[in-house]
């Protein structure tokens, strides 16, 4: 086929482009290509439409928040607060900045199932002494916060925490938070299995791969390997639990929790081996990064996606990333659990013939610097060189030989962590409050001091009791699952309380129900003591207070509980 075009749209071709034209489709006659074969190009696609996008998508599609590291540098170099965009994206890089509380930020750090060595203890505790306020927090993550960094600061801190092989990345916002599980894992000795190794394989995986930093909300995951400290897996976004099905170890997956929302982890449905279980709750994950909702935050968990897609569905979804269907069944879904109360407070043998694990009472979570440094000590001294956090705010140390386990609790007695299982005060966790976090509504944590201190005097308890105080619906003490929930709210100006009783997780799943409403923070002392004093008269044998505040409806225990019955 010979082709001599002499003008294009009505225009002449000079010499030079009919020589180029003819070469080109002489080319196509060599492949045996004709001129109507030619396929246009295909059409662009349609440009996204980002009308209904919140402001949050919007700064993530406009810059990933892992790429603003240069911001926090740039501000390092005047000391100069965030604006606000850039407050948002800092928390990627676990930085959350207190203002108008304090001019200053919180580090929220990521440590794996909550299990710290020595040497990292130590490095903490200089940088807290160092670059902060010198005073650590646990958190209901078996986590660590650090308080009032300055600006300038900022750089230094992260490095000086990736230093001792820790993060802060992912810790805060629309991302996975701290993996969690039973702080006995590997040494309890009635465990199914030793979950550790799959919080921390789930815990790299998330490091080292970047879908799993943008999520539509904030996300957390949970293991349970059946001892007798529970890591109350279900109140987690996705919780993994291990049950014993014949002769096999497996794990069954409940999703959706978020006890803020009122809302515990429902099962699944299915049934995990071990082998498998990183590879499908991160499918889950996947899962919830393609389907969320990211037009409404205020509907973006988890738990709102299983309300408009069903559990069958979302199953299916998880089976299409996965390439393989999932084993379907209810084998151990009502198998009891080997969790005892407190556990995690005292002496208690592991699994290791010989040895032990102490575990201790930080009240409310808070430690110093300098109780840092004698804690890493006693772990290279007498333990195996191990600190572990627990989801209630306080740790263990695992490892001491029978020998020293009598002079280890005095140590740590001495240093302000007692070991004796206080009823009371093993069970009282507290969020930041209004101290440092600009939702809180109440000194959370200087009311739950003042509240231990007062019933430890008054009240002689001989059961265990989970008192939360949390200071905004935000619920990050869990207010909803405590025996008795505290929740801070304001009454003619004061700071007050909503008082929530029946709360419970694990075997004893429930969520609180109000009791009385704004109780100022001055009365608070008393209205518990006269709660508890109610439940000593009144109920049954060895009644714990759970089932004692289950047994009744909520006009009875308005008159037992105020001291009319």
């Amino acid at each position: 086929m010979s082709i001599r075009p002499d003008s294009i749209l009505g225009q002449a071709l000079d010499p030079a482009q009919k020589q180029y034209l003819e070469g080109f489709f002489a080319g196509l006659t060599q492949q045996g290509l004709r001129f109507d074969q030619a396929v246009p190009a295909p059409a662009a696609p349609p440009a996204p439409d980002y009308t209904d996008e919140t402001a949050e998508e919007r700064m993530k599609r406009e810059e990933h928040p892992l790429d603003s590291y240069y911001r926090i540098s740039q501000n390092a170099l005047h000391n100069a607060a965030p604006d606000k965009e850039d407050t948002f994206r800092f928390k990627w890089n676990g930085l959350f900045y207190l203002n108008p509380v304090k001019d200053g930020f919180m580090a929220r750090l990521r440590i794996p199932a909550g299990v710290l060595k020595s040497y990292q203890v130590r490095e903490i505790a200089r940088a807290a002494r160092d670059l902060t306020s010198g005073y650590i927090q646990i958190t209901t993550r078996a986590n660590l916060q650090l308080r009032v960094i300055e600006p300038a600061q900022t750089p230094e801190f992260l490095s000086r925490i990736q230093g001792c092989g820790l993060h802060t990345r992912g810790a805060g916002a629309d991302n996975i938070r701290n993996i969690t599980t039973n702080p006995t894992a590997g040494i309890d000795p009635v465990e199914l299995i030793d979950a550790l190794p799959f919080a921390r394989a789930i815990g790299q995986h998330i490091l080292n791969h970047r879908e799993f930093y943008n999520l539509p909300r904030k996300f957390n995951i949970a293991f349970d390997g059946g001892g007798l400290t529970g890591s109350v897996e279900d109140t987690n976004d996705l919780g993994a639990r291990a049950v014993r099905v014949g002769n096999e170890v497996l794990f069954r997956i409940a999703a959706g929790g978020a006890t803020g929302h009122k809302a515990f982890a429902k099962d699944m449905g299915v049934l995990i081996p071990p082998v498998e279980i990183v590879e499908v709750l991160l499918a889950m994950v996947r899962v919830f990064i393609n389907k969320g909702n990211r037009t409404d935050r205020k509907r973006a968990r988890l738990k709102h996606l299983l309300e408009t897609m069903p559990p069958s569905e979302f199953l299916t979804a998880t089976e299409a990333l996965l390439g393989r269907p999932l084993r379907r069944g209810d084998e151990g879904l009502d198998a009891p659990r080997n969790e005892v109360p407190h556990s995690h407070i005292g002496i208690h043998p592991q699994k290791q013939e010989g040895l032990h694990y102490i575990g201790a009472r930080v009240p409310v979570g808070n430690l110093t610097a300098k109780q840092l440094d004698r804690l890493a000590d006693l772990a290279d001294h007498y333990g195996n060189g191990e600190v572990r956090l627990t989801v209630w705010q306080n740790f263990i140390l695992p490892g001491i030989s029978a020998a020293w386990t009598a002079t280890v609790a005095k140590a740590l007695t001495k240093i302000g962590f007692p070991t004796t299982p206080s009823p009371v005060a093993a069970g009282v966790i507290a969020c930041t409050g209004n101290r440092y976090c600009k939702f809180a509504q109440a000194d959370t944590k200087g009311h739950a001091l003042a509240l231990i201190k007062h019933l430890e005097k008054h009240v002689p308890l001989d059961e265990p009791v989970n008192i939360h105080f949390t200071g905004c619906p935000h619920s990050c003490a869990q207010h909803y699952m405590g025996d008795i929930g505290l929740l801070g709210t304001k009454a003619g100006g004061e700071e007050a309380y909503h008082v929530f009783v029946g709360g419970g997780f694990g075997d004893r799943q429930a969520v609180g129900r109000q009791l009385f409403t704004g109780i100022r923070a001055p009365q608070l002392n008393e209205t518990i003591t006269t709660i508890l004093r109610g439940y000593l008269k009144h109920r049954q044998p060895g009644e714990a207070f759970h089932a004692f505040t289950q047994r009744h409806d909520l006009n009875r225990l308005q008159l037992i509980f105020n001291g009319d019955a």
